[in-house]
């Protein structure tokens, strides 16, 4: 059961400073899918036990038959958060576009950092900074998107 409702989508819609594009882009296999499942899971689209298997945005058959992102998918997430102590918490929207990691897709890529505000960059741990990683990221900068540094993988 979603934690929002239409009415406040529609709503927050109208504040275009609390609204964020963020794109999660990465090297094939280091977590983009299983974060973004995670974020969707904390905005209660998705149920815990479903987050990180639900493949949320993985919506094509050749997508699900692969167990590989093929194109670029986007969900918006409700939050709210407070800025300023006993303010109360402010809503935010966040479109969050999950991103292919395979050098095939790498087109897919570049059109979602286009729209985006900002781009988190996975880095799986162990492997570190692969070679799409740093392909990606010299994407995510020529196209002035700003990059945010998530380390994933931490658990192995």
């Amino acid at each position: 059961m979603p934690n929002f409702t239409v009415d406040q989508i529609r709503t927050i819609m109208d504040k275009t400073d609390a609204i964020r594009s963020m794109s999660v882009i990465a090297h094939v296999d280091h977590g983009k899918s299983t974060l973004t499942d995670s974020l969707i899971c904390k905005a209660g689209i998705i149920s815990a036990k479903a987050a990180g298997d639900a493949r949320y945005t993985d919506t094509r058959a050749d997508e699900a038959e692969r167990g590989v992102t093929i194109k670029s998918t986007g969900v918006s997430l409700y939050f709210e958060y407070d800025e300023e102590e006993g303010k109360g918490s402010e809503p935010h929207l966040i479109n969050l576009i999950d991103s292919p990691g395979h050098v095939d897709f790498s087109s897919e890529v570049t059109a979602a950092l286009r729209i985006t505000d900002g781009a988190m960059v996975v880095v799986d741990c162990i492997e570190g900074c692969a070679v799409q990683t740093e392909t990606v990221l010299r994407q995510a900068l020529a196209e002035r998107v700003k990059p945010c540094l998530f380390v994933n993988k931490v658990d192995r």
